[in-house]
C-alpha cells in the first residue's frame, strides 16, 4: 500500500479533525492507506518510519525529521510558505516538496483588499464609535479614498496578480519591487518596476508578498519604513519576520505611517504583552485572514492530487525543489510506484 500521513496539526485537542472542508474522502483508494500521525511540532523521524508522502500543515520539517527507511517521496505543504520545511534535507534525502498557490492566490489577494478597505475606511475605528453612542465624532475619522492611489508590492508572484486583478477595479496606480519577477508579466498588468526604496517612497498603500529566505528577513526595517509617506498604510500577508516588527511598532507608535493590517508576526503566536497589540492604527489577525471554506477544500484537494500523482509515477504540479527533477533516486521512486500502483 502506498501509505500518506497527515501532520498532527490536523486534529484538535479533542482528536478531532480541525477543518472539515477538506475532503478526506478523497484519500478513499484501493491503494492508500492514510492517517493523521501523531506528530510533533518539530517531527520526529520515528513519526514518518513506514510513509510515502507526507501532508504537512503547520509543524516543522527538518533535517531530524528524515525517516531512516528512506521511503518518503513527496511532502505536500498546506499553502505557499515553505520555511518550515529544510529544503537541503528534502534534496538530500530524495524527497520532492510541494506547494498548493491554486488554492491560496485568490483568498490571499481577497485578504489583502480586505485590509486595504478597512484600513483606508476607518472601519474598525467606526466600529467603535457607533458601539459607544459617538455619532457626532464621526467627522473626525474620515475615510481615504483609493482611487488613483498607488498599491505597492514587495515581492510580485501570484498573489501579487491577482491583488492587482481585484484592484483595478478601483482605478489604482501599481509599482512593485522584486528582482525575480517576470517583468513582461508586469508590464503586461499595468505594474511598474521600480527599486525598493522607490517602493517605500511612492506607495500609498504597501504590501508585503515574498517568501521568508536569508535575503527577505527584515527586507522592511526601519530606514526604509521611514521613507513611506505619513498617510500610507502597510499590510503584511506573507511572513512575519519579512519586517522588522519593532521597527514597526517604532513607526506606527509615532505615527509616521497612517496605519498597518499584519496577519502574521515575528513570533507567532502574539504573546499577550506584546507592544503591537497596544496600538490603535493597526488591523490584526491571527495568520488566518484567508482561511475560508474553499481555500481549505482546494489547499486540501491539491495536497491529495499531489501525492496521488506521485503513487502513480507522476511528477505533481508545483514542486518548489526542482532540482529533484534531475535526482535519480527520486526518478527511481517514480519509476517504481508507476510500476507498482498505477492503472493497478
Amino acid at each position: 500500500m502506498f501509505k500518506v500521513a497527515l501532520s498532527g496539526d490536523f486534529l484538535k485537542d479533542d482528536g478531532t479533525f480541525a477543518y472539515p472542508d477538506i475532503d478526506l474522502n478523497l484519500l478513499n483508494h484501493k491503494n492508500i492507506e492514510w492517517k493523521i500521525i501523531d506528530t510533533s511540532p518539530e517531527i520526529k523521524s520515528e513519526e514518518l518510519e513506514g510513509y510515502d508522502a507526507l501532508i504537512l500543515l503547520g509543524h516543522r520539517f527538518t533535517k531530524n525529521s528524515v525517516p531512516k527507511d528512506k521511503k518518503l517521496s513527496v511532502i505536500s505543504r498546506f499553502g505557499v510558505g515553505y520555511d518550515s520545511v529544510d529544503l537541503d534535507a528534502c534534496n538530500d534525502n530524495s524527497i520532492a516538496l510541494v506547494i498548493t498557490p491554486d488554492g491560496i492566490r485568490r483568498p490571499v489577494a481577497v485578504s489583502v483588499m480586505a485590509f486595504i478597505l478597512s484600513l483606508t475606511g476607518n472601519m474598525f475605528i467606526k466600529d467603535k464609535i457607533t458601539r459607544n453612542g459617538e455619532w457626532d465624532s464621526r467627522s473626525e475619522y474620515m475615510g481615504k479614498g483609493i482611487v488613483d492611489k498607488t498599491l505597492g508590492f514587495i515581492g510580485f508572484g501570484n498573489i501579487g496578480a491577482e491583488i492587482v486583478k481585484l484592484a483595478k477595479v478601483f482605478d489604482m496606480n501599481f509599482i512593485a519591487y522584486d528582482p525575480y519577477a517576470d517583468k513582461k508579466k508586469l508590464e503586461d498588468l499595468g505594474v511598474k518596476v521600480c527599486e525598493i526604496n522607490e517602493v517605500f517612497k511612492n506607495a500609498d498603500i504597501l504590501s508585503i508578498n515574498c517568501a521568508l529566505t536569508d535575503e527577505t528577513r527584515h527586507i522592511v526595517n526601519e530606514e526604509r519604513l521611514s521613507l513611506m509617506k505619513k498617510s500610507s498604510y502597510l499590510i503584511n500577508t506573507s511572513r512575519g519576520p519579512v519586517v522588522d516588527q519593532n521597527a514597526l511598532y517604532n513607526i506606527l507608535s509615532e505615527n509616521k505611517i497612517a496605519g498597518a493590517g499584519l496577519d502574521v508576526f515575528e513570533t507567532e503566536p502574539l504573546e499577550m504583552d506584546d507592544k503591537i497589540l497596544k496600538l490603535d492604527n493597526t488591523i490584526l489577525a491571527p495568520h488566518s485572514l484567508c482561511w475560508t471554506d474553499q481555500m481549505f477544500y482546494q489547499c486540501g484537494k491539491d495536497d491529495i492530487d499531489a501525492a496521488k500523482d506521485v503513487m502513480e509515477g507522476k511528477i505533481p504540479k508545483n514542486i518548489v525543489n526542482k532540482e529533484i527533477l534531475k535526482n535519480e533516486n527520486w526518478i527511481a521512486k517514480l519509476q517504481s510506484y508507476e510500476k507498482k500502483y498505477f492503472n493497478s
